[in-house]
């Protein structure tokens, strides 16, 4: 007997749980998954009755909306096997090498970053007679069928517009504050915009060809998406003259800098493509940026990107080294052995965790993985410098008023220099902007201690340490 659940193009999730409710105790190898336009057999079996009372934990549920976008519809049948073996596997979704949780935690990666790549790339043109709200069309041709994913990102962005977003199988349209969605097959548009033609004149003007990064440009901003950007018909040009026109602005530049220019101090690594595509202001719009960040290999074997959380304008940043494999499976900063330990004893030294911003240095986790444990390896220096462009987003976009540094790579990441964290412990130093730094321990320092009196005395100088934050706050503020 064979079951063979058809889901729509749109509202997908809803009818794929419905059907998962129905479908939760049978073999995956007895279902045939696949979308409504499939065609049905004369053998396909009616389904079960639902079964009210399934209960799943949130990690599976996040992990099966994502899936439902992928296109050939094997994540509909991932996510039914995940769903199929839970209920008697507890803790299955922290085995990332089980093969079923390993592919579809691919296959849902590579599904986020093709949602970030549609928030990025949607070029609006402005279309027909305008009245009092300006109206807007798009053409855009994603990887995966994840517009209703994407729908209510746009909503909030442009709310104060008319527009419609096309692909080749669904057309979002906004108009007047109400989002509709139509199943429609569409092709591209041939319609040129003259404000398109401006924009494209612009991005050539202010094309950098000192600064070019092929690779790095080519990563995150691969040329199956340049068709949907305006800019992208001037690339391969400004690419191709690139070596000449370093040349002439080597010749023509001055010898000696005008008193008025202001001396640069960072390092010319910093500065890739990504300082133009994720320039994002909020703490929100970077958090979106860096879920699809490629700067160093750590993104790689990691799980997720781990970016930094609390309150938006939070007066005091916490700064630790990474995250761990707790914070790696969660998604969230500090909520492992060290985290744990950071609230209690901050807690102890009047320090408020939830009215502070918590990050690390790396976002992304470092390890070595030995039989089924994944032991944490110290970041190299090249992959801090690559991630330290995001922590230096991160305070501008904060503006703490106190950041404290927890470890070594957070100082080094922090000042340049991470040396001699024993002797440094405790004082105030600055920034590479200039913000006062606090400087103490990791907590890992404190649990790695191998006896108890070792162990209590170094807690109490922590302690110690993240009591000044609290006088620090005030004589500021006085």
């Amino acid at each position: 007997m064979t079951y063979a659940p058809r889901l729509p193009r749109l509202g997908t999730h809803a009818a794929w749980r419905d059907a998962a409710r129905r479908l939760v105790h049978i073999s995956p190898e007895e279902i045939a998954w696949g979308w409504e336009d499939a065609a049905p057999s004369m053998f396909d079996a009616p389904l079960p009755e639902p079964i009210s009372d399934l209960k799943v934990p949130k990690a599976f549920a996040n992990l099966s909306s994502t899936l439902m976008a992928e296109r050939s519809g094997r994540g509909f049948a991932l996510a039914h096997a995940l769903l199929h073996r839970i209920q008697s596997e507890r803790g299955l979704l922290s085995n990332r090498a089980d093969p079923h949780v390993a592919e579809a935690e691919h296959i849902a990666k590579d599904i986020r970053r093709d949602i970030h790549k549609m928030h990025a790339f949607v070029r609006f043109r402005e279309v027909g007679d305008q009245s009092a709200r300006r109206r807007f069309a798009a053409w855009f041709e994603p990887s995966h069928r994840i517009e209703e994913t994407t729908a209510d990102f746009f909503v909030n962005r442009f709310g104060d517009m008319d527009w419609a977003i096309v692909t080749p199988e669904v057309t979002l349209t906004y108009a007047e504050g109400s989002l509709s969605m139509r199943a429609v097959a569409s092709v591209r548009p041939d319609a040129e915009d003259p404000l398109e033609q401006l924009w494209t004149t612009y991005y050539s003007n202010i094309f950098n060809p000192a600064r070019l990064k092929v690779d790095a440009m080519r990563a995150e901003m691969p040329k199956k998406y340049w068709r949907n950007l305006p800019e992208a018909r001037a690339i391969p040009g400004l690419i191709a003259n690139a070596r000449a026109r370093v040349t002439e602005m080597r010749e023509a530049g001055p010898t000696v800098p005008p008193p008025q220019a202001r001396l640069r101090t960072e390092p010319e690594e910093k500065m890739t493509s990504q300082t133009d595509l994720f320039g994002g202001q909020t703490v929100a719009d970077l958090r979106q940026g860096a879920s699809a960040c490629t700067r160093c290999p750590l993104h790689g074997p990691a799980t997720q990107l781990v970016f930094g959380e609390g309150p938006p304008d939070a007066p005091v940043m916490i700064v630790g080294e990474q995250p761990g494999d707790r914070e790696d499976l969660a998604g969230r900063p500090f909520v492992g052995p060290a985290g744990q330990l950071f609230d209690e004893v901050a807690a102890a030294a009047g320090l408020d965790r939830d009215a502070c911003y918590v990050t690390n240095a790396v976002k992304h986790f470092k390890f070595v993985q030995k039989g089924r444990r994944r032991i944490h390896q110290k970041p190299a220096t090249s992959e801090v410098n690559a991630c330290n462009w995001w922590l230096e987003q991160e305070l501008g976009a904060v503006d703490p008023e106190i950041v404290v540094a927890m470890g070594a790579t957070a100082l080094h990441a922090l000042t340049g220099k991470g040396a001699g964290i024993l002797k440094r412990r405790g004082t105030v130093e600055e920034t590479k902007d200039g913000r006062p730094v606090l400087i103490t321990v990791h907590p890992s320092y404190l649990l790695r201690l191998p006896d108890a009196a070792s162990r209590a005395r170094e807690t109490e100088l922590f302690r110690a340490d993240l009591a000044r934050v609290p006088d620090l706050l005030a004589k500021r503020a006085s």
